[in-house]
């Protein structure tokens, strides 16, 4: 069934079961090559791969020389001067430069021009891989031995949809019985610098219309990935190519919102194999970000403050720091972390203090509501989880006052869970190495910035990088005044600093103008005793004390009026502004 139109009716009526690769090839090699191809795909699959690995016969080591054109180049080989059909149609310029060790592999058809096709180069002492051809293969290998699903899955190739053409269609069984239908589309990954892989060398809108097409695909139930082989060893990262085609860069991340899966995996090349290997990490956000992970933890790892909620370190301890912490200085907070601790050492005791002994303790930190929601959270843990922290950031966030940012924080620092803890001094720092004009006091920007740096935070340090950030800004890249550049294990990243704009950065819209409210305040006294009420339980100061007071301001006889609604009959009344 998968014959028909692909060659002549007098070829597919008859002959399409019997006829063997090496006719099909001779016979049709210069008016049909494409359609010849892609029958010998599904005849080859048809017989079954076994394996990961895609192997090569007849190589040879030649000395490139030259590349007239796209399709050819000039390879010594021993005393002969050869032109050899190149197997990948992108520039590869920093591939292919004078003198490189390459390998070509002969070709088994005598009819052809050129005897040879260049399949790898070998750059600083590693082969990488350039056959065009060489992903699609491995990639399809590779899925069909089980190691993406795993289920069992039939593969396809090149399975239409809308107006794309996707490399692989695969079908899996789900958990349920049900069919899992998913589109693959490989992109082979040749151009490297300094261990970061970038995709594509060259503007390619087909390549931005085939992740147009697998987000469609995705929103009509399919499951969809995108795929990038990188076709060679020992790399760090893989992210898009902004500077050559910023289009395709969009189009990624547009993508991966939308529900598609971008993966990368590298590959052991030799001079007459390849095969995918290791998962290789993606950066759909900012590279200048995931330069700076290992930096940044050595710094803070021989730098950090000595800070009294990172000794002894637990759940509790740093959910205290980081709540008092919010909107208060860390030497403000020091003394009133120690008393609380002293008095409320663990989650039970902060369950059960009375509201009125809380509020004490945290009397001259302000935002009492902290205070309430530390003591709902208490008892929340109490009732749900038997008096024992929850461990993972889920469990964390629904706490009654936690948010991303404390979730985030003692997700990282106790439990190493790999979660961002964006503050404001998170949000200086970021903003300063990117140069973002984005004003820091938005949803919108905080939401990219923990979007930003989930990506790049490393597993193995999660807790040390958050914790990193966070003190770079809060003694280094500091706010109210010039940023101390010179001490930044980050200056040579920084994009803001390299352009000598580092006072621009964070932008901030100028706030609301203060409300300014006329009010009169009654201070009733008799003898040592002053007159006070509790405000409302919600509101600003909910729940706090204060001087009975009414809005306006009062000549006097609206003064005694008011006290004698009260029950009161003033003795002397002072007026003062």
């Amino acid at each position: 069934r998968y014959v028909s139109g692909f060659l002549w009716p007098s070829l597919t009526k008859n002959t399409s079961r019997n006829i063997t690769s090496e006719q099909l090839s001779k016979q049709f090699y210069m008016r049909k090559e494409k359609k010849a191809t892609a029958l010998l795909k599904i005849l080859c699959y048809s017989k079954g791969y076994e394996g990961k690995t895609m192997n090569y016969k007849n190589t040879i080591r030649g000395i490139f020389k030259d590349r007239p054109n796209r399709f050819i180049a000039h390879v010594q080989i021993g005393d002969q001067l050869e032109t050899v059909h190149v197997k990948n149609t992108g520039r590869c310029r920093e591939l292919l430069v004078p003198e490189a060790e390459v390998i070509l592999e002969k070709s088994d058809n005598p009819a052809r021009k050129t005897k040879y096709d260049l399949i790898s180069v070998n750059k600083e002492g590693r082969w990488i891989n350039m056959d065009s051809q060489a992903p699609n293969k491995a990639a399809e290998e590779w899925v069909a031995a089980g190691n993406l699903f795993p289920e069992k899955v039939t593969v396809r190739r090149e399975k239409t949809y809308g107006n794309s053409r996707f490399d692989l269609y695969v079908e899996a069984e789900d958990q349920n019985g049900g069919i899992r239908k998913i589109f693959i589309e490989i992109k082979g990954v040749t151009l490297e610098e300094n261990g970061v892989c970038r995709f594509p060398d060259a503007p390619s809108e087909r390549a931005v219309k085939h992740l147009e097409e697998l987000s469609d695909a995705k929103k009509n139930g399919y499951e969809a990935y995108v795929f990038f082989v990188i076709q060679m060893k020992g790399v760090r990262y893989f992210t898009p190519n902004t500077e050559t085609h910023p289009q395709f860069a969009e189009a990624l991340q547009k993508t991966a919102k939308e529900g598609v899966k971008v993966l990368a995996y590298d590959c052991d090349v030799t001079s007459d194999a390849i095969e995918l290997s290791d998962a290789v990490d993606v950066v759909l956000g900012n590279p200048i970000l995931k330069e700076s992970v290992r930096p940044l933890v050595e710094w803070f790892r021989e730098n950090k403050r000595d800070l009294p909620w990172r000794k002894r370190i637990n759940a509790y301890r740093v959910w205290i720091s980081e709540i008092m912490l919010q909107q208060t200085r860390v030497e403000a907070v020091k003394p009133y972390y120690e008393r609380f601790l002293s008095e409320l050492p663990d989650v039970s005791a902060l369950a059960s203090v009375e509201e009125d002994r809380l509020l004490k303790l945290w009397e001259g930190l302000g935002y009492y509501n902290r205070a309430r929601n530390l003591k709902a959270a208490a008892c929340q843990i109490m009732e749900q989880y038997g008096g024992r922290f929850p461990s993972s950031y889920e469990e964390i966030r629904s706490l009654k006052g936690i948010g991303n940012y404390t979730a985030g924080a003692i997700g990282s620092f106790v439990y190493h869970i790999p979660k961002p803890a964006v503050d404001g001094n998170v949000l200086r720092v970021v903003s300063r190495l990117t140069a973002d004009e984005g004003d820091i006091k938005t949803a919108a920007v905080r939401s990219k910035v923990e979007e930003l740096i989930e990506e790049i935070i490393p597993k193995d340090a999660p807790g040390d990088f958050n914790q990193g950030l966070i003190e770079l800004g809060a003694i280094v890249c500091v706010p109210n005044g010039e940023p101390k550049c010179a001490a930044c294990p980050l200056e040579a990243l920084c994009k803001a600093h390299k352009e000598g704009r580092e006072m621009d950065f964070p932008v901030k819209k100028k706030a609301k103008a203060r409300r300014i409210e006329k009010r009169t305040v009654f201070i009733f006294r008799d003898n040592e005793k002053v007159a006070i009420r509790k405000r409302p339980q919600k509101g600003l100061l909910a729940g706090m004390y204060e001087f009975p007071n009414v809005e306006g301001h009062l000549r006097t006889e609206e003064v005694i009026g008011y006290a004698q609604t009260a029950g009161l009959t003033p003795v002397r009344v002072k007026i003062g502004r």
